[in-house]
């Protein structure tokens, strides 16, 4: 059996059936025997059973209940759904983050003596990776290589951000290494996902390497891409790198986000350069690039930190008129702007909008006007 790297847990001995089981009884799903001792109702009617089928094979439902109530109706028909059927039915599950009740109900296909394909097993896969159950799924990919089935790339881009989700990098690097030394071709999704995963943890050498086997691999890097690797150098105050990575991407005619700007402004703020902080917010409105509530978040405590409250104040006032909503993070920055420079009343009306748009202080908040507070011996911008 091909294998892409030691298995997190080998239980030779035990059936797929009885993972699955151990792995569905692990998260405790709540609909965990609703499917199997339902009992199909006599009194539905010919246009509820027909709905309840057509609701299932279409997988246009927006609720779950609609979906269980589907689900109950198909595994009493005879014959049942084909596994077209069910994999299209699961996926819309999925996309709506029912990653328990997917397990549940894949748990339930499968008493039904329906077999297991590429996909439903990839399916299963996705919900562990996402419920940080990365051993499962790779109990699950045991199971893929032992039925004959070959993985495809998005199976090994799953189980790669599985391993990332639970900082398992250097594992993540390891079974991206071994998937292309075995003659697999990642995609771009791929390298974004080992590249966001490595940038996170700090190893922005390692993203930076994986970039350029992208170029010997024939895939064309993207924006997300060296987003992921202009975040990771900005976090590590390597702006000057940054800053000429940026560059490249647009000679490549790659044009950049509001999270490559966002990451770039960070940056440049870090190292105190607020000239050059608002000439890219500038720059990224001139391209029609809005920046969102994190752009104007990281300007505005920037500025404030360094004492320019009134361009802090001024920024506010775009960030009103274009329509962003500011959050607890822009008031509380403006509001520690303010107390530092003596402006308590100001900090105060400050604060009293704030609650008036809805927005409730957190402790760093309150503790801030408290602080100025009690140092300047003035109950003005007690909480």
């Amino acid at each position: 059996m091909m294998m892409m790297m030691k298995m997190p847990s080998r239980r030779k001995s035990r059936s797929f059936h009885l993972q699955l089981q151990g792995a569905i009884g692990t998260i405790q799903s709540p609909f965990l025997f609703l499917f199997t001792n339902y009992c199909h109702s006599s009194t539905s009617t010919h246009e509820d059973a027909r709905f309840l089928t057509n609701n299932f094979k279409s997988a246009s439902f927006t609720r779950l209940h609609d979906a269980i109530a589907s689900f109950n109706h198909v595994i009493h028909m005879n014959p049942l759904p084909s596994r077209v059927h069910f994999n299209r039915f699961l996926s819309a599950l999925v996309k709506m983050k029912q990653y328990h009740t997917v397990l549940s109900m894949s748990k339930t296909i499968e008493l039904l003596g329906m077999s297991h394909n590429l996909y439903s097993l990839s399916i299963l896969i996705n919900c562990f990776c996402h419920l940080h159950l990365v051993d499962f799924g790779f109990s699950v990919f045991g199971k893929m290589l032992k039925l004959g089935l070959e993985p495809d790339v998005v199976t090994f881009t799953t189980l790669i951000n599985g391993l990332c989700i639970e900082s398992k990098i250097d594992k993540a690097v390891e079974f991206f290494d071994d998937m292309v030394a075995r003659g697999y071709q990642p995609d771009v999704y791929t390298y974004n996902t080992i590249i966001n995963g490595n940038c996170k943890f700090g190893k922005t050498n390692v993203a930076i390497g994986l970039l350029k086997g992208m170029a010997d691999r024939g895939c064309d890097p993207d924006v997300v891409t060296y987003g992921a690797i202009i975040d990771g150098l900005c976090k590590d105050e390597l702006v000057g790198e940054a800053l000429e990575l940026f560059s490249q991407m647009r000679n490549k005619g790659i044009s950049p986000n509001v999270i490559t700007y966002t990451s770039l402004i960070h940056g440049v703020c870090k190292l105190g350069q607020k000239n050059q902080a608002l000439a890219l917010m500038n720059e990224m409105v001139e391209q029609n690039i809005l920046p969102n509530v994190y752009t104007f978040n990281v300007l505005i405590d920037a500025l404030c930190k360094d004492g320019m409250v009134s361009e802090a104040e001024n920024t506010f006032n775009v960030m009103i008129q274009r329509g962003v909503e500011p959050d607890v993070i822009t008031y509380t920055s403006l509001i520690d702007g303010l107390c530092i420079s003596d402006q308590l009343k100001e900090a105060l009306a400050l604060l009293k909008e704030m609650v008036g748009r809805n927005i409730s202080p957190d402790e760093r908040t309150g503790f801030k006007c408290t602080k100025y507070n009690q140092n300047n011996d003035s109950k003005m911008c007690g909480t």
